[in-house]
């Protein structure tokens, strides 16, 4: 288990699970009321450290400048979510629910803080832990700390994914009217008349003498005719392309200020003269 000298060296620092996966930064130890050892810490976890869970410290170790607990990464982020902004306090409760949730039996608990000179990790009848370390409003410190911890917000701007609109294809079908000139071609008859010369006596001489007769010729002309075919002739598709542009977003922030009464000094600390 962690002593209080080891406190600073737990705050702000990471926790690492069983299996050595970090799970968050440790943000508050709690103490036990009846007890006054170290119980419970709270982690940081979520992508901007928005979430907070509790994890007991009876078997936590601090290995170099971090904290780890034997208990799974999921275990600690599946914990039931506490309110401990009014007064930094854990409610009896709240810690069944913890205690339940870590498989950690609470009739035996409570008889190990009321027997005499306890070692262990329960509590007293009156039950419940207070924050005696971290970033809270109001900074709790412990006995042998005689200097105030400084805490402010840091904004942390994340983007999210939403939908703006939708766009689609559709096809549909238009008649227009199209115009081409197409040359067409046609027979006309006309009347060529020959002299009798020698080349030609013998076909004139052929016939009677002197008869009736006809003679017919068969005309021809071209008309236009109209067919359609399908072709493809393109294809269409949607796609998609990112922009990114800049957009400033303004935030509110907390900031904690310590004044020091009877001495006028600057914002860092020095004595004004």
């Amino acid at each position: 288990m962690i002593t209080q000298e080891q406190i600073p060296a737990v705050l702000e620092h990471p926790v690492y699970d069983a299996e050595g996966s970090k799970i968050g930064n440790a943000n508050h130890v709690f103490f036990d009321d009846a007890t006054g050892r170290p119980e419970w810490v709270s982690i940081k976890t979520g992508f901007f450290g928005t979430s907070e869970s509790f994890v007991p410290i009876r078997e936590a170790v601090v290995v170099e400048e971090h904290l780890e607990v034997p208990y799974a990464k999921s275990m600690v982020k599946d914990a039931p979510n506490v309110d401990v902004d009014s007064g930094g306090h854990l409610s009896e409760s709240e810690e069944v629910r913890l205690y339940e949730h870590y498989g950690i039996a609470w009739d035996d608990a409570w008889q190990q803080a009321n027997q005499p000179d306890a070692g262990g990790w329960a509590h007293s009848n009156t039950a419940g832990t207070t924050a005696a370390a971290g970033t809270t409003d109001t900074d709790m410190r412990t006995p042998e700390d005689e200097a105030m911890t400084r805490s402010e917000e840091h904004m942390h701007v994340g983007a999210e994914r939403y939908e703006t609109g939708r766009a689609r294809l559709r096809k549909y079908v238009v008649t227009e009217e199209v115009q081409q000139t197409v040359p067409l071609r046609h027979e006309e008859v006309r009347v060529v008349r020959e002299p009798i010369t020698d080349a030609n006596v013998g076909d004139a001489l052929s016939g009677a003498e002197i008869s009736e007769a006809e003679h017919e010729v068969t005309l021809h002309a071209e008309r236009p005719v109209v067919e359609t075919e399908t072709v493809p002739v393109e294809r269409v598709r949607l796609s998609t392309e990112e922009v990114t542009e800049e957009e400033t977003v303004t935030g509110q922030v907390r900031k904690e200020r310590i004044a020091a009464d009877g001495i006028e000094d600057d914002d860092e600390g020095r004595p004004r003269r």
